[in-house]
């Protein structure tokens, strides 16, 4: 009796039979979910920003960023605003079951999500360049001379809270990507994910920080395939829309970081 209850009762929320779950604030269980873990995530990130922002505070803080950096980080900004704005689309589509546009929209949001990752690796390569370094970073060819390479030495915090803030984040737009990317494209994204990986292990050089960071992907590749081999599956608006929960979020986070890290550090 049971059992037939739940086969055939409506669901709660859908209206659709054969279909039973129960809703928790009138979402279905994958948005609660999300929900869920993001809110879970969050205290990750509030941990890290209270750390910055006390260190801020009650420490002799640095202001190592000039220009160049400021710009930088301003077009970052503007292409995960813009990377918002397509995952709005890509979920609109999405709910209109136009499937070539869901993709189209998903892959331009990659493509910003891209862009990010790599204009934040540049601003990482040149401070490190410059000497701005943690233990076991590379040290940058200034070998100790120089403003950043004071500020590693005198103020270590700056470097510590600097580095594990938007290092963070880079791994949350990275796994963002690689999300989208398996919504997207589903099985065709898993070459895609093993020749980026391999193509930066062989050209990153083997003494800067991202020849470390770029198993990250190869990670992802294993994580993804094994999720597409278990449960191959055609990702439908509610995956879509999930999936587009995670990016704003991590949108979100930018959006506290860039004035925090960058404004604040700014050589007035």
């Amino acid at each position: 009796m049971v059992d037939a209850t739940l086969q055939h009762a409506p669901a709660a929320g859908h209206g659709m039979a054969d279909e039973f779950e129960a809703p928790l604030f009138g979402a279905y269980s994958k948005k609660v979910g999300m929900w869920l873990f993001l809110a879970s995530d969050s205290l990750t990130f509030g941990a890290l920003l209270f750390a910055f922002s006390y260190n801020r505070i009650y420490t002799a803080w640095p202001t190592p960023f000039g220009k160049e950096s400021i710009i930088n980080a301003t077009v970052m900004t503007a292409c995960l605003l813009s990377s918002s704005l397509t995952m709005v689309m890509a979920v609109f589509a999405a709910q209109r079951q136009d499937r070539a546009w869901t993709r189209n929209w998903l892959l331009a949001t990659m493509a910003f999500g891209t862009a990010f990752i790599v204009l934040h690796g540049m601003e990482w390569t040149h401070l490190i360049h410059e000497g701005l370094t943690l233990p076991g970073f590379p040290q940058g060819i200034e070998h100790g001379a120089g403003d950043y390479a004071a500020i590693s030495s005198g103020v270590p915090q700056f470097a510590a809270t600097f580095f594990g803030l938007t290092a963070m984040h880079m791994l949350h737009v990275t796994i963002g990507v690689i999300y989208l990317g398996v919504v997207a494209l589903r099985k065709l994204f898993l070459p895609i994910l093993g020749a980026l990986w391999l193509a930066g292990f062989l050209l990153i050089p083997s003494d800067n920080v991202f020849h470390y960071g770029v198993h990250v992907l190869l990670v992802g590749l294993i994580v993804s395939a094994v999720i597409l081999f278990l449960k191959p599956k055609d990702y439908d608006a509610h995956d879509v829309e999930v999936s587009g929960l995670y990016w704003h979020f991590v949108d979100l986070v930018w959006m506290f970081i860039f004035p925090l890290v960058y404004l604040m550090s700014t050589k007035v």
